[in-house]
């Protein structure tokens, strides 16, 4: 670190670059030592001074340091108990500092002198457990004593490795299933640059503990009078406690995990309990999260309470916590506790997480309980709120707050479809969601390992399954969801203009692509899941009444298209070629065999009436005729009219109707679709008491944890408040609100890899003011309604004289000019005119 502080870099100095490559640098000095910290500084020179930072990272072990670990648990023995394993090492004198590396099949609490190692939870998180084992990396050098003894308690559960609960899915049939184990590698380094090792290994010891189930989908049983408090200290008696067995290493290579672990981020009091007829009480909290609950409550020994989640409640005021499909053969977010009956005792679930808004509570004992008897956690991978959205407009502001809530509830090391059904990573669903997770959340890394989960889950041919990870269910054909393989990459580099996603599996995507197009004859495509969840459709999911074959059509041609733009960004101009032709051969069997000439519009084998999706695949993913792009958009027009200015869509058609509806130049159908209130809109699930946004239309949704029906965002972003990525990684970014007619105020902000970009605009008596803020070596497309030039001041300075302000031109009825980084603030004294 000294060295950098002088500008002196003693390992390697990327030297100088430009501003349009100032992120996404590879490294390219000699090969850094293993489990060792390096430091590393950025200056930034601009125009207005030079500034600097310094931070640091820390490589993981070797193979020979890991070796010092062996993967270890308890024999399976019939019993279901989360182990406890634990061990006393001495620590040296000069102790300077202390990293430990755990890897799990399963989930690993730790803690240390009777102290939690960190606060990660449900950690490591989950993988493919015969492609990779993720570890996770935690300082704990508070927690050791120098000169003494110490000691180290491990709790494990058994996570997606070894789920008993009989499930559709099969999770507990996966090829890696076993009983829960760990590989813990303490490192202990001296201020004499001596280092030693702690590993899991022979020496250590084992006990069944008090959670006598765990189960992710299920719940937990705990019975707190087989408590062992302290074990986790040198002072425990452990003298019968068995010697741990150890087994064989799960088959996947071990890596770091590099996504944020999952943490406890908020703590939700109770809005109100009710007593019900048969004397469960049910607490009730202010919104859908996905979590757990923490009990408080004085029992008599041997009594036991029973806390039933869920979403919403039964006509008779009990929980819902129904599984109508039969999903779990051993039941769905319950949990069972036993207490010790020693005072006030606390709880709270250790390896489960579930999505609820109600807890009930079956058998209390004693007095009735208070509202803080019951506290609700929220829990979700630890990433950080990096983009906003608000405007005059309660109800797209609800809409907005609900889409971040709900996405947030569902990541937990993969994008899951629902917290308290299925916690599954269906790649269509993430791939809808890719782009408003970025917009909004540093999900980058998440994203990043999820592309890899899905790699790992493709079949023999190479096609991806439906979710990822996968225990071996959901080898179907649905390229809709398939194409999460190539459009999440794509999205990444869009969004974060990351190069090196698509360097990583662009021949595994390029495989699958070439496949997907052998098995559609004449370029035609077929899929199992085609618009999912319409309108019309049961409340407990389905396809919408089309032809699927355009749904499979259409996203084969947009995954051909991707990969040309792919390889063509990767310098494989042969392969572009390649996929270029293939989208050619795609786009016309598609306009042959759906297009109706006469008509206008497109329609297939089946189709219920003229449906919107089939108008919204052609236009949104360019596959019509520029000739025919005003009719086809016309019979889009007529569509939504004949749902009475409702949308008639699913989780496909709905990413796409607004953004189409304004390009197309119907903003103001766009924005009455967006504000209706009532079946089938976002309105009607904010009039019926959402919090969250839910998995289908209709009020008997199963779930109300579900995120694909809310990319409206990627609408009030991009047009409502006008601000969008024009070129990968927002080097160029758009600014182009479109309905400045219909909105009093709106403003977003995200935080770009070249730093935050943010669009505030708002009506004010005499006409409108805009704040605008472009990150350095960006570079902002900016449009404004008027076609007066004139009419509009920067920092009270006419445009014409502005040094930041280039190529001022014309747009239609608007005019449009460039801004470079800075912070602007324009006053436009025309009224802006509706488009």
């Amino acid at each position: 670190m000294s060295a950098l502080v002088q500008d002196h870099p003693d390992v390697w100095d990327s030297g100088r670059v430009t501003s349009h490559a100032s992120f996404d640098i590879a490294y390219a000095g000699p090969q850094l030592a293993p489990s060792s910290r390096y430091y590393w500084k950025v200056i930034a020179r601009t125009s207005a001074g030079e500034a600097s930072a310094i931070s640091w990272f820390e490589t993981g072990p070797s193979a020979q340091e890991w070796s010092h670990a062996a993967w270890v648990g308890k024999l399976q023995d019939g019993s279901l108990a989360a182990p406890l394993l634990r061990r006393v090492f001495e620590v040296k004198p000069g102790l300077e500092s202390a990293r430990l590396y755990v890897a799990a099949g399963g989930y690993a609490e730790v803690s240390i002198n009777g102290q939690a190692a960190s606060d990660a939870v449900l950690s490591p998180d989950f993988t493919d457990y015969d492609k990779r084992v993720l570890y996770i990396a935690h300082d704990v050098t508070a927690l050791l004593r120098s000169g003494t003894a110490n000691a180290i308690g491990i709790e494990l559960g058994r996570g997606f490795y070894g789920i008993t609960n009989p499930d559709v899915w099969h999770w507990e049939k996966a090829p890696w299933h076993g009983e829960p184990r760990v590989r813990a590698l303490l490192k202990l380094c001296y201020v004499d640059n001596r280092c030693e090792f702690v590993g899991t290994g022979t020496g250590w010891h084992v006990q069944d503990g008090p959670t006598l189930l765990d189960d992710v989908y299920g719940g937990e049983t705990y019975d707190a009078r087989r408590a062992q408090p302290g074990f986790d200290t040198v002072t425990f008696d452990d003298h019968d406690w068995h010697a741990v067995a150890v087994l064989a290493a799960p088959k996947g290579v071990l890596q770091a995990q590099r996504e944020p672990p999952v943490r406890v981020v908020q703590t939700l009091q109770a809005t109100a309990v009710t007593k019900l007829h048969g004397g469960s009480y049910v607490f009730a909290f202010p919104r859908v999260i996905a979590g757990w609950a923490t009990l408080a409550v004085q029992g008599r020994t041997g009594d036991t309470v029973v806390l039933r989640y869920g979403e919403k409640l039964l006509p008779d005021g009990s929980v819902d916590d129904r599984d109508d499909h039969h999903y779990f053969q051993h039941g769905l977010q319950t949990d069972r506790i036993t207490f010790a009956g020693h005072g006030v005792e606390h709880w709270h679930s250790h390896f489960s997480w579930k999505g609820f808004r109600y807890v009930q509570v079956d058998g209390w004992p004693g007095v009735p309980p208070s509202l803080g008897a019951v506290t609700a956690q929220v829990l979700h991978s630890d990433v950080q709120v990096v983009g906003h959205f608000s405007s005059s407009n309660a109800l797209l502001n609800w809409v907005h707050t609900a889409a971040v809530d709900t996405m947030l509830n569902n990541l937990y090391g993969v994008p899951t479809d629902t917290p308290m059904y299925e916690k599954n990573g269906w790649t269509g669903d993430g791939m809808l969601g890719a782009d408003m997770m970025l917009r909004n959340l540093d999900a980058t890394t998440l994203l990043i390992k999820w592309v890899q989960d899905i790699a790992d889950a493709r079949n023999a041919d190479g096609a991806p399954l439906l979710i990822a990870p996968n225990p071996g269910w959901g080898d179907v054909r649905a390229p809709p969801w398939h194409a999460a393989y190539v459009l999440v990459p794509w999205s990444l580099y869009w969004q974060r203009g990351d190069r090196r996603v698509l360097a990583d599996h662009v021949e595994g995507m390029a495989h699958y692509v070439d496949q997907e197009y052998a098995r559609s004859p004449g370029g035609i495509a077929d899929t199992a899941l085609g618009d999912w969840v319409s309108p019309g459709t049961p409340a407990d999911g389905g396809n919408a009444p089309e032809d699927k074959h355009i749904a499979a059509t259409a996203y084969l041609y947009r995954m051909a298209d991707t990969m040309a733009q792919i390889e063509h960004v990767l310098g494989n101009d042969n392969h572009a070629h390649h996929f270029d032709a293939m989208a050619v051969r795609v786009r016309a069997a598609f306009n042959q065999r759906f297009f109706d000439p006469a008509k206008g519009l497109y329609c297939g084998e089946g189709d219920d009436g003229v449906r919107q999706t089939h108008q919204l695949l052609a236009l949104g993913f360019g596959l019509v005729p520029t000739t025919q792009r005003t009719r086809v958009a016309d019979a889009l027009v007529q569509a939504v009219h004949a749902h009475d200015d409702h949308l008639d869509t699913g989780a496909l058609g709905t990413k796409l109707l607004l953004p189409v509806l304004t390009a197309t130049g119907h903003t103001d159908l766009a924005w009455m679709v967006a504000t209706q209130t009532s079946f089938p809109s976002w309105g009607y699930w904010r009039a019926n008491g959402a919090t969250s946004l839910w998995e289908h239309w209709k009020l008997d949704a199963r779930s109300r944890g579900h995120y694909f029906l809310g990319t409206i965002d990627d609408w009030l972003f991009g047009d409502v408040a006008g601000l969008r990525p024009l070129a990968p990684g927002w080097q160029r970014i758009g600014i182009h609100p479109a309905l400045t007619a219909w909105v009093d105020h709106a403003e977003a902000d995200t935080l770009t890899p070249y730093g935050r970009a943010a669009v505030s605009w708002s009506h004010e008596h005499d006409g409108l003011r805009w704040e605008i803020e472009v990150p350095v070596g960006s570079i902002a497309e900016v449009r404004m309604p008027t076609a007066k030039p004139e009419a509009i001041t920067e920092s009270g300075q006419r445009l014409s004289t502005s040094p930041w302000l280039r190529d001022l031109r014309a747009c239609g009825a608007d005019i449009c000019f460039e801004l470079v980084s800075g912070r602007y603030r324009f006053n436009q004294s025309e009224p802006s005119h509706p488009h």
